[in-house]
């Protein structure tokens, strides 16, 4: 069959990205055909079609955008076998997710429970299992900590937001502008910042008595990587999962030596590249959000056609909440 699809041909803006058409045949040994009802938009996608997203092989063009979607299973091929089968709401992480029709590993597939819709699933999953591995196994959070999440009010902010909380920590949010700072109380956060007229630094000191948090949670990157530092407590971890600002560039070791403290540039593919830690991390997030301790909405909802002013406004900083794009 013949499926609408989102391709680049090359690195760049968004008017790189074109609509076309691809071919989508059986699905093959150890495959299912999802027909999808939701495509998450990250920031991860933007990276990747700026051609700015960390080490990796050469580009082979075109290539289709995405990473994570949710649908009904239409089509299962040889040997996949049960929970898996034909009519079955899923969701999905892999390569590949801006096209309306598409075959999937059924490895990278996660069944949905009743209660997770495929909206909101499509829309989040990626950062959920982000949020789950940077708070309960890269810096495992416990009940009394102090955390510093920067962007609270984005699509990742407002699930490390609320999580953290729900794990007992006290969370200091930092946002970009004033209608930003209800958005980030509304989601978990105790203490909020905007960082464009006050000094995250000095208030973040301020909020913990001078103590500092035990880990940044950072997805903006070079704009606020280094003062970062200067909020962890001894022995804290800065954490940089994102540069929406730019790359965190070279810094000197030394200014981690005084406190011990740690830095990390983690990436999600390696912490679910394991199937098994893919189905955990998801039934942790399915747990949290059933539980009521993490709630998931979708801010904003664009055609897949409309793709290039979707990538505009969250490039734009735009956008609160998840985005979803509809096939």
């Amino acid at each position: 069959m013949r499926t609408q699809a989102i391709r680049i041909r090359a690195h760049g803006g968004p008017e790189v990205l074109e609509r076309t058409e691809v071919e989508v045949g059986e699905p093959g040994p150890g495959e299912v055909r999802i027909r999808q009802s939701a495509i998450g938009l990250n920031f991860a996608d933007i990276y990747q079609r700026r051609g700015s997203h960390g080490p990796h092989a050469a580009t082979v063009f075109p290539v289709v955008l995405g990473a994570q979607g949710a649908g009904v299973i239409d089509a299962v091929g040889p040997g996949v076998q049960a929970p898996l089968h034909t009519g079955q709401s899923v969701a999905y992480f892999h390569p590949g997710a801006y096209q309306a029709v598409r075959n999937v590993p059924a490895q990278r597939v996660v069944p949905l429970p009743p209660g997770i819709s495929e909206e909101v699933a499509g829309a989040t999953l990626l950062r959920g299992l982000t949020a789950e591995y940077l708070l309960r196994r890269l810096h495992a959070v416990k009940p009394g900590e102090a955390v510093l999440v920067h962007a609270a009010a984005g699509g990742m902010g407002v699930i490390l937001s609320q999580w953290a909380r729900a794990l007992g920590a006290t969370v200091i949010g930092t946002v970009g502008s004033e209608a930003k700072m209800d958005v980030a109380r509304a989601h978990g956060c105790h203490h909020v910042v905007n960082y464009r007229t006050e000094d995250f630094v000095a208030r973040t000191l301020e909020f913990t008595g001078g103590k500092g948090v035990s880990v940044v949670y950072d997805a903006v990157g070079k704009d606020v990587f280094l003062p970062s530092l200067d909020c962890l407590r001894p022995l804290g971890m800065a954490i940089n999962y994102g540069t929406a600002s730019g790359d965190v560039e070279a810094f000197d070791l030394q200014r981690l030596h005084a406190k011990s403290l740690s830095v990390s540039r983690p990436t999600l593919r390696t912490f679910i590249a394991d199937p098994a830690d893919l189905r955990r991390g998801a039934a942790a997030l399915f747990d949290v959000v059933l539980g009521g301790q993490v709630k998931l909405a979708v801010g904003h909802r664009y055609a897949l056609a409309d793709v290039r002013r979707a990538h505009e406004d969250l490039e734009n900083r735009a956008t609160t909440g998840a985005v979803v794009l509809v096939p």
